[in-house]
């Protein structure tokens, strides 16, 4: 799942203030990945784990393509680096594969899709709907961000996708609001009929999409990637309960039944675990649910997460 060289990036662009799409080169990644799946980047020898998922792979040029955010020190010390240089470690692909790939053909040629993306979750919605495509479904796509200037990759996803619908919470591009107030004009307004959704961005985002399309009895499949910390299973700090079952976003997911996702607990959790009180109050709580002996994680919490 690792490789013996340098990891070069090939390509790194700024898609928008503070988010660059990076083209790695790691060929037995780029083998092996499928839409869904993550990677864990370490930058150098002192650098903490950053899990991202998977937006775009090329076999043939042995590429791995990620978008990520520069927000905490990992990933502004990633953002740093140009074209030519290189990371320490990228190890994948790891997690589940999506559930739509693993749908049998003739299910899921009866179904219609649409993609939900908040902010950076367009990147792990690409390679979905690019795969959909060059398998012969159709998919529509909503991309969402806060302004016009904060959209990424509309042209990149619209290749693949039926339709694209933008909104913004501003107004300045596409539908003023929110996602929810974009499916609600495509499915209410509209009277667009979907019987999956496929809900990727920040927690808060996925919550209130989960609440809407249960209302509308539409299928919602969400995204936990934005919780995972060390992507092992180790850390802990991606422990979810799935319907009344505990379950890692790293090792079972990342993607689970939006519907079934206790999302208060989940928010709640990674906020008590940023802290040292925190995480030393859900080890006592959780016992070796929380971590797992050889991990080093719940002593330096990534800056990133």
């Amino acid at each position: 799942m690792t490789e013996n060289h340098a990891y070069v990036i090939v390509k790194k662009v700024k898609l928008a203030e503070s988010i660059y799409l990076m083209d790695i080169k790691a060929p037995r990644v780029a083998a092996g990945c499928q839409p869904g799946q993550f990677i864990i980047l370490i930058v150098d020898e002192k650098g903490e784990r950053i899990p991202l998922t998977i937006c775009d792979y090329d076999r043939e040029q042995g590429t791995v393509t990620i978008v990520f955010q520069a927000l905490g020190k990992s990933t502004k010390q990633l953002a740093e680096l140009e074209e030519g240089q290189a990371v320490r470690d990228f190890t994948g692909p790891l997690g589940q594969v999506s559930e739509l790939v693993k749908m049998p053909r003739e299910e899921l040629g009866k179904k219609k899709v649409l993609f939900v993306a908040g902010g950076v979750g367009a990147a792990p919605v690409y390679p979905q709907v690019k795969w959909m495509k060059e398998n012969g479904y159709e998919a529509d796509c909503i991309i969402g961000a806060r302004s016009k200037d904060l959209i990424i990759l509309e042209n990149e996803i619209g290749k693949y996708a039926k339709n694209v619908y933008i909104s913004t919470d501003d107004g300045s591009y596409g539908i003023k609001g929110n996602v929810n107030d974009a499916i609600r004009h495509l499915v209410v307004e509209k009277g667009e009929h979907y019987d999956i959704i496929v809900a990727i961005g920040p927690m808060i985002m996925m919550k209130y999409v989960c609440i809407l399309t249960k209302e509308l009895d539409i299928k919602t499949i969400v995204s936990m990637n934005p919780i995972m910390v060390d992507g092992t299973g180790m850390c802990g700090a991606c422990r979810l309960t799935i319907g009344g079952a505990v379950k890692f976003a790293c090792v079972d997911g990342p993607e689970f039944d939006g519907h079934l996702v206790n999302f208060d607990e989940a928010m709640k959790r990674l906020s008590m675990y940023k802290t040292v009180e925190g995480r030393k109050m859900l080890k006592e709580l959780e016992g070796d649910t929380h971590h797992h002996k050889g991990c080093e994680c719940h002593e330096e919490l990534p800056k990133n997460a």
